[in-house]
């Protein structure tokens, strides 16, 4: 079958063109035959139909691109992604969430129906479970200017970690919007990444240490290439995939599975070291 996936002459649009995930979401996309407006605070190199620049932290930015784009949006490539410091927390919950929300709020009356938004998260949203009945009042506000002044409101519920919170609000987000987008015939999904080969890694692997992020390696034993988080995320976008919404798929290498069974590594260790500390 030619275009499996179905996106020859479809028209979308991916944030964080320029590195990472979103670049190599950004070819794959050009290479299935889609029409590709790139959009990132840096150029990309990928031969993509337009290039925008722009800033997520900014709502006048956001907005003057959005204008910008002509629809109709079949797809929406939710990738650009703060890491939290050398980033500041602020800079990282606004790019992570506030500006992604904001841009897909804004192209949404550009896409028809059977259009998708594909987000990038992370495997550090694990149990954000935990954290709905905090995260529902930040999702029930409307627009740039109230979520930043929500997250004002309550920022020491959220501080501690611009990055994992925004990861916990993304998760909430697919599942808190697809009923709405649903009605519409447009689908929201996303992923969960493990440790993925980017340029970001280096700054995580000083912010926690190499051996802590190692220990979110699944039992498929190594980090993933970007790549491999993209096929996944334009799967997702995919018209085939018409009967998945508001999903969040654990692209981990099997990390979350293991780690629910108790069959990881990690948990081994900690397990190993409780019992030995019980028999001292």
């Amino acid at each position: 079958m030619d275009d499996v996936l179905g996106y020859q002459g479809k028209a979308v649009v991916v944030t964080g063109a320029a590195s990472g995930m979103g670049q190599a979401t950004t070819q794959i996309l050009v290479d299935l035959g889609a029409t590709v407006t790139a959009l990132d605070i840096k150029p990309t190199t990928v031969p993509v139909a337009r290039a925008l620049q722009i800033d997520l932290r900014d709502r006048a930015s956001i907005e003057e691109v959005t204008a910008s784009i002509d629809g109709p949006v079949d797809g929406l490539f939710s990738c650009a992604g703060l890491p939290g410091p050398p980033f500041s927390e602020w800079d990282t919950i606004l790019v992570n969430f506030v500006g992604a929300r904001h841009l897909a709020e804004s192209l949404v009356p550009k896409m028809p129906e059977g259009s998708a938004i594909s987000v990038i998260s992370s495997s550090a949203a694990i149990g954000w479970q935990d954290h709905i009945k905090v995260i529902t009042g930040l999702l029930e506000t409307k627009g740039f200017d109230a979520a930043v002044e929500w997250l004002t409101a309550n920022e020491k519920k959220w501080s501690w970690s611009g990055y994992a919170y925004s990861k916990y609000i993304i998760d909430a987000w697919v599942g808190w919007w697809y009923p709405e987008l649903g009605r519409r015939g447009i689908r929201i999904n996303c992923i969960n990444p493990g440790p993925t080969e980017t340029a970001m890694m280096p700054a995580f692997q000083d912010l926690m240490g190499k051996d802590t992020v190692d220990q979110a390696i699944g039992p498929v034993g190594r980090y993933s290439t970007p790549e491999e988080q993209a096929w996944p995320l334009v799967c997702l976008g995919s018209p085939r995939f018409s009967y998945v919404g508001g999903e969040v798929l654990w692209t981990d290498g099997g990390w979350n599975g293991a780690m629910t069974m108790g069959r990881h590594q990690a948990q081994w260790a900690q397990d190993t070291e409780r019992i030995m500390s019980e028999k001292r």
